[in-house]
């Protein structure tokens, strides 16, 4: 048993495509962008004590990007897992944009660069940010606009690295999936980051972007599970995809509160298990700011879901009925 899997609990039971990765990814990991100060900012000793609690219930993936707090969650990866006792951490981070600071020192743009030269001076600000020889994963960061770069110089740029080993497995982190299956498609992808597009609201992911995966070996990791926060508190206030939460949006959360509650599931048991119903899907990574959410998403994975839930779910459009277990 990896130690993962002791805070997987219900999570993942079927069984998993087989992947092109050459290394075990944990199947439950801790997204960065809360600890780069989304939203609100994070203190230091918040940071230290969340990933003093992911260490201690036994994670060891962590995702993160220079653009999360203009490179703030990198650093702190970076100065904090060693103290919270992660040994062997698995860390993804993203390229395909530059930080540009004022001569000050304190944070100023954010732009585009998918030059070689540009990826190559990204990765070894990641890496000396992080404390680390190598990246785990190397994701392009929602390189949406700009097809023809990613195609002449950004993909080739990352694929050299992972030849040279400084990067072992290379993919695209994105929040849609019609252009990341148009990548799958085209270019050698060891793994994709997908987020906001395959949960109890979106089945976005779906359509394309799973079966083409599961086809090609190309492991997908799922975030954005609670649709920026609406699958974790339904009410007016929650955002939604980053932006204030439509009222049909609000109903059909709060319709789906309701039928967990019917069967004494908690609303987020449910909505950061689903994505572990497609055998496509290697690994979810939940974004956490605190201690606290650190242990209550843990517990939410190891809430039983009972099948009767999730035919509940699919038989008003929240779970396809072909992924029920």
């Amino acid at each position: 048993m990896s130690d993962t899997d002791s805070v997987s609990g219900t999570f993942f039971t079927g069984d998993r495509s087989a992947t092109r990765l050459s290394f075990e990814l944990p199947r439950l990991g801790i997204g960065t962008a809360p600890l780069g100060g989304l939203f609100t900012e994070v203190s230091e000793d918040e940071a230290a004590r969340t990933l003093r609690a992911a260490g201690d219930a036994g994670i060891s993936y962590f995702d993160t990007a220079p653009r999360y707090g203009h490179g703030l969650a990198e650093a702190r990866l970076g100065r904090l897992l060693g103290p919270a006792g992660v040994r062997e951490p698995v860390i993804s981070t993203k390229t395909g944009w530059l930080l540009r600071p004022r001569p000050d020192g304190s944070p100023g743009e954010v732009v585009p660069d998918w030059s070689e030269r540009g990826i190559r001076a990204s990765v070894e600000s990641s890496l000396t940010r992080l404390g680390r020889s190598h990246i785990d994963i190397l994701y392009l960061h929602d390189p949406d606009d700009f097809p023809d770069e990613v195609r002449r110089t950004a993909y080739p740029a990352v694929r050299r690295l992972r030849e040279e080993g400084l990067v072992r497995a290379i993919g695209f982190g994105m929040n849609h999936s019609a252009p990341m299956a148009a990548h799958v498609a085209e270019f050698d992808v060891d793994v994709v980051l997908i987020a906001g597009r395959f949960t109890l609201l979106d089945h976005e992911a779906l359509g394309t972007l799973l079966p083409l995966c599961a086809r090609t070996g190309t492991a997908v990791v799922v975030g954005g599970v609670f649709n920026t926060g609406l699958l974790a508190d339904p009410s007016p206030g929650a955002m939604f995809n980053y932006r204030p939460v439509p009222e049909q949006a609000l109903a059909r959360a709060r319709r789906c509160h309701e039928l967990c509650a019917a069967h004494g599931v908690p609303l987020t048991a449910a909505a950061v298990q689903f994505p572990a119903l497609h055998p496509a899907v290697t690994s979810v990574v939940l974004g956490c700011r605190s201690a606290a959410e650190v242990t209550a998403n843990v517990a939410a994975t190891r809430f039983p879901v009972p099948g009767e839930l999730w035919w509940s779910l699919a038989d008003e459009g929240f779970v396809p009925p072909e992924l029920v277990p």
